[in-house]
């Protein structure tokens, strides 16, 4: 029992763990270690280390034991190591839901199919357009690489029906089943048949056009597009363009990512876009009309005598449509009252005017009144 590590530190978890934290790090676990999963040295000794401990944990009786006197408790406990009294309904459930229905490598209960079907992993990548692009949308043009079925064997990978045949170290199962013996009794696994490496099937005569491979790896052209109004981080979806299939089963799905660039000027948040607009202090004071730029071209905009710095105007409709189809956004246009840093001796003089013409109108100036104020 010396060289066993602790059945919490297997799983990674704290003693104490609850109920649903032992199953959550199983899943995980399991999933990584399965030997149909992961073909590297050691991983089905790490998966066998992974199923004892959950076996244990996962049993209200045989955790408290474990709990109490450590690998001690364990004695007597019921041959876990093989799993003969173990209740495969959690297991099952968890296996089921990477694996499809069907699972049951232990104890001998029943064999899981490699024979059947597998669909394609699903592929991810990013795509970079402008501004602009994801305001009005756009079709873009792709390559990748992908393998596709060939069309002579329909992916067989065999030259016609007739040169399919069943496997016969794993008679058709497409797994194999091994069992070791333990001090806690035998343990059973099933694995992958090397023969068939799942397929369950041997090619006898293999198909001239993909060499039995079943697939053709081919650089293709794929016509995107692009909506208008989408923005970065969201995706769209390629059917059939992602990693293939085995044992006959469709293609997985593309997956790109939108990332959407800056614009000099323009701003947007959500629907809506922010721009800021400079003006004079002449045409704030006495106000006027501009021509506001948006995505759309300009729009005449009226800036009303006295606007102060910062003041918003809405331009309704002018912003990004929405690509679910609902009510378009809005443009809102900040202006940003520029104050001269250096005068004509003309402009000076009319400014010196104002002054005196303002200091007569008024008995106090705009500062005496904040300091006035804020005494």
């Amino acid at each position: 029992m010396s060289n066993k590590r602790d059945y919490y530190e297997v799983l990674g978890l704290s003693k104490g763990a609850s109920e649903q934290e032992i199953k959550k790090a199983y899943r995980t676990l399991a999933k990584k270690y399965h030997p149909d999963m992961n073909k590297e040295p050691g991983a089905e000794e790490k998966f066998k280390e992974i199923n004892e401990a959950y076996e244990v944990l996962s049993d209200p009786t045989k955790k408290a034991n474990y709990d109490q006197y450590g690998f001690a408790g364990m004695d007597g406990a019921g041959g876990f190591g093989g799993f003969s009294n173990a209740d495969f309904g959690d297991i099952n459930d968890i296996f089921g839901s990477f694996f499809g229905s069907g699972f049951g490598g232990f104890g001998g209960s029943s064999r899981r199919s490699n024979t059947g079907p597998r669909r394609g992993q699903d592929r991810y990548m990013q795509m970079r357009i402008s501004f602009m692009d994801a305001i009005f949308g756009k079709n873009e043009t792709i390559k990748i690489d992908v393998d596709e079925t060939c069309p002579d064997c329909m992916g067989t990978g065999a030259h016609s029906k007739e040169d399919i045949k069943s496997c016969s170290r794993c008679n058709g199962t497409g797994t194999v089943v091994t069992q070791q013996r333990t001090a806690f009794g035998v343990f059973q696994s099933q694995s992958v048949c090397p023969e068939c490496g799942g397929t369950g099937k041997k090619i006898v005569r293999k198909c001239s056009r993909c060499n039995g491979k079943g697939y053709e790896h081919k650089r293709v052209e794929v016509d995107v597009k692009i909506p208008a109004g989408i923005q970065s981080g969201q995706q769209l979806r390629v059917s059939g363009k992602g990693e293939r299939g085995s044992n006959g089963g469709s293609n997985g799905d593309l997956f790109i990512e939108i990332l959407v660039g800056r614009h000099d000027y323009f701003t947007r948040e959500g629907k809506n876009i922010y721009i800021d607009v400079p003006i004079s202090s002449v045409d704030a004071a006495l106000g006027c009309t501009i021509d506001a730029p948006t995505v759309y071209g300009d729009v005449e905009l009226n800036i009303p005598a006295g606007t102060q710095n910062g003041t918003q105007f809405r331009l309704r409709g002018k912003g990004v449509k929405d690509i679910r189809g609902g009510d378009q956004g809005d443009q809102f246009v900040q202006v940003h009252v520029e104050i001269p840093k250096k005068l004509s001796r003309e402009e000076k003089e009319l400014y010196e005017k104002l002054r005196s013409v303002s200091r007569k109108n008024e008995k106090e100036s705009v500062f005496e009144k904040f300091k006035k104020a804020f005494k």
